[in-house]
């Protein structure tokens, strides 16, 4: 009995023996030594599916270029230089063997193909490690280099998964390296399926590539796969160019709200507005400066203190420019032209003079750095906190016109300033205050726009002819018209630029508002007044 027990030990032992050599990824690694390209290739698929998590530094190796076979006995270590020598490290333990001469080993050759071979390898050995961010970036290396070697490790980590977004990561990267298997025909048209839902323009290239190796009956799959993730994609352009409409006309919005008011209640053309909000981003530069030398904790707060900062400068200078100049040439609209032209070119020198001619540094806080994905768009921070800025900047003028007495006294001015002088309201300092309300919130314009744009002092020149058209085109001194006209040509100028670029694109915007101010001179939303209709 004794001796059967025995026999049939050695006999289970005998069948285990090579199912355990081949669990082993040494000898795999070792053979890397002897192989070609494609051998080597069909190697890292079969050292991944040993599922042993210390083959990643020689898998990680390899990739870098950093693997050596030892000529005298064939065996393959990580080489490490040490001065005319090799430090030998095993690839397994990370021990190191002794060093040797650089002539004793040769490196492994290893190109574009095999690396991306490598990460597939790497993400599938991943796929079951206890850190989640691991799991999603190891599903996103396997979705991105699909490998039928990798999909029993995958869907052996699909199994144990319990999260609910790794576990859809997961899925679509079983369906991609299940197409170039040699699974069944229904299991392939499910994961077509699962690649289509997926979508994006990844997903169309997974599609095609997988055209040809597929059986005949899937293609027709493939192909409405395809035309499905396409209509998709352009559905999403489509409203990724309204954001990017939209992020622009809050810019614009921005630069012409300050204009509209001081046009609407005055009727002055102001060449200088643009360095308003030049000198507004100077005082957002200044600030940080401040900032970054005598408390650097604060910077997150840098733009929060820069707004007050900027209202209160841009006021200022839009005050003594109205007292000092511009109430000297009320009706005559040429002079007034020439007069804060010659204004813009002054205030422009002296800060070439100050800060020097080259753009200037404004950083941007955490809080608006970086971006985040929205379906099948891209939204950067700034634009959103730009755009709800700019909105809560026309609601805070809204309350101020509508529920304000200083408000009331506007309106009445620009409805009909003879009756508004009559009845005791001081039109020439509602003009002075109203001068410098524009001014400030061009300055406050200047500290959003620093964030997105260069700080120089050619920075309001950018802004002040679009300006101007957004405040025609909505209706001069109506700020629901300047708004709708800045959304309107912010989304108009986006959706032209792709096809006739951004030059020919403002020159037809021009060209349409020239023909829209024929048939309605007084824009989108004409004041009502008897001054008005005068």
């Amino acid at each position: 009995m004794l001796i059967r027990f025995f026999s049939l030990v050695f006999l289970l032992l005998s069948l285990a023996a090579p199912s355990l050599a081949q669990s082993d990824p040494k000898p795999l690694i070792d053979a890397l030594g002897k192989a070609d390209f494609k051998q080597a290739e069909a190697l890292i698929g079969q050292i991944a599916a040993t599922g042993d998590p210390r083959v990643v530094p020689a898998l990680e190796a390899f990739a870098e270029g950093d693997l050596y076979v030892r000529k005298s006995d064939n065996l393959v270590f990580i080489a490490k230089p040490a001065g005319a020598q090799f430090t030998l490290v095993d690839p397994m333990t990370s021990e190191e063997a002794g060093q040797v001469a650089k002539a004793a080993v040769t490196k492994i050759r290893v190109n574009n193909n095999l690396r991306r071979v490598i990460r597939s390898a790497l993400g599938g050995l991943t796929l079951l490690s206890p850190d989640r961010a691991v799991r999603l970036s190891a599903a996103d290396a396997v979705l991105r280099s699909p490998s039928p070697e990798n999909l029993e490790l995958v869907e052996a980590a699909l199994a144990k998964e319990t999260d609910a977004e790794v576990k859809t990561r997961m899925e679509e990267a079983r369906a991609v390296s299940l197409l170039s298997s040699d699974r069944s025909v229904e299991e392939k048209r499910a994961a077509i399926e699962t690649i289509r839902n997926y979508g994006g323009r990844d997903a169309i290239g997974i599609l095609r590539a997988a055209y040809g190796s597929v059986d005949a009956s899937l293609q027709p799959d493939i192909d409405d796969a395809v035309a499905s993730i396409e209509g998709e994609l352009a559905l999403w352009d489509m409203a990724q160019n309204v954001w990017y409409g939209l992020s622009l006309g809050s810019v614009l919005l921005l630069a012409a709200i300050g204009l509209a008011i001081t046009f609407g209640v005055m009727g002055i053309i102001n060449m200088a507005h643009g360095e308003m909000v030049m000198l507004g981003a100077y005082s957002t530069f200044v600030v940080q400066e401040v900032i970054r030398t005598n408390a650097p904790g604060l910077f997150d707060w840098s733009l929060a203190i820069a707004l007050p900062v900027a209202f209160l400068v841009t006021g200022a200078v839009g005050l003594v420019l109205e007292r000092g100049v511009i109430r000297f040439l009320y009706g005559r609209p040429l002079e007034t032209l020439l007069a804060t032209w010659g204004v813009s070119l002054i205030l422009q020198q002296a800060i070439r003079s100050i800060f020097g001619p080259t753009n200037r540094e404004v950083g941007n806080p955490s809080w608006m750095s970086g971006s985040f994905g929205f379906g099948g768009m891209t939204i950067t921070w700034n634009r959103l906190w730009i755009i709800a800025f700019s909105l809560s900047i026309f609601v805070a003028l809204l309350v101020l016109l509508k529920r304000s007495a200083f408000g009331l006294q506007m309106r009445a001015v620009t409805q009909n300033r003879r009756m508004a002088s009559s009845m005791g309201i001081r039109t020439p300092w509602i003009d002075a205050f109203t001068f410098a309300l524009g001014s400030g919130i061009a300055g406050i314009a200047g500290v959003a726009l620093s964030q997105i744009d260069n700080v120089s002092p050619n920075l309001g020149q950018s802004y002040i002819i679009d300006s101007f058209m957004v405040v025609v085109f909505g209706g001069v001194g109506n700020l629901w018209g300047t708004l709708v006209g800045a959304m309107s040509l912010g989304i108009l100028n986006k959706f032209l630029e792709p096809s006739v670029g951004a030059v020919l694109g403002k020159i037809l915007v021009l060209v349409l508002i020239i023909l829209f101010i024929q048939k309605r001179p007084r824009g989108l939303f004409a004041l009502k007044g008897r001054a008005v209709e005068a």
